[in-house]
């Protein structure tokens, strides 16, 4: 069985060209519902999976997508926490487009779209990603 080694380069790449897509998507076309309440979370959720399997070039695709889910399943959860701490955190722009707000249950499956589009991508789509 040939061994997973990413190529970091492209996977940087990738998160960078998400992440700005979501940004993108929050200042350009934020007044249309659809994309303001589903379109950044899928965008975020794939972001967070190019971005581990920029970190962990050597683990199967499974786990990026395992790892990924837990934790935005993780951070969404964390939206019912509410002590002054974290949501003086949540009021800084950054920490807003980490954490979130509100727990809304749609995010999970917006989330799971996310990890299956990355997930689809790596696997039929990104070459060079196994040697012998």
């Amino acid at each position: 069985m040939p061994s997973i080694h990413r190529n970091r380069t492209i996977y940087g790449l990738l998160t960078l060209i998400i992440l700005l897509m979501g940004l993108a998507s929050r200042r350009f076309l934020g007044d249309i519902p659809f994309v303001k309440t589903y379109i950044g979370d899928v965008l975020w959720a794939l972001m967070v999976f190019f971005g581990f399997a920029f970190l962990f070039t050597r683990w199967p695709t499974k786990a990026i997508a395992l790892a990924t889910l837990i934790f935005s399943f993780s951070i969404e959860s964390s939206q019912l926490y509410h002590a002054p701490w974290i949501d003086s955190l949540r009021a800084t722009r950054l920490g807003g487009l980490v954490l979130g707000f509100t727990f809304v249950w749609s995010d999970l499956l917006c989330y799971s779209l996310g990890v299956m589009i990355g997930f689809v991508a790596e696997t039929f789509l990104i070459p060079g990603r196994y040697q012998r």
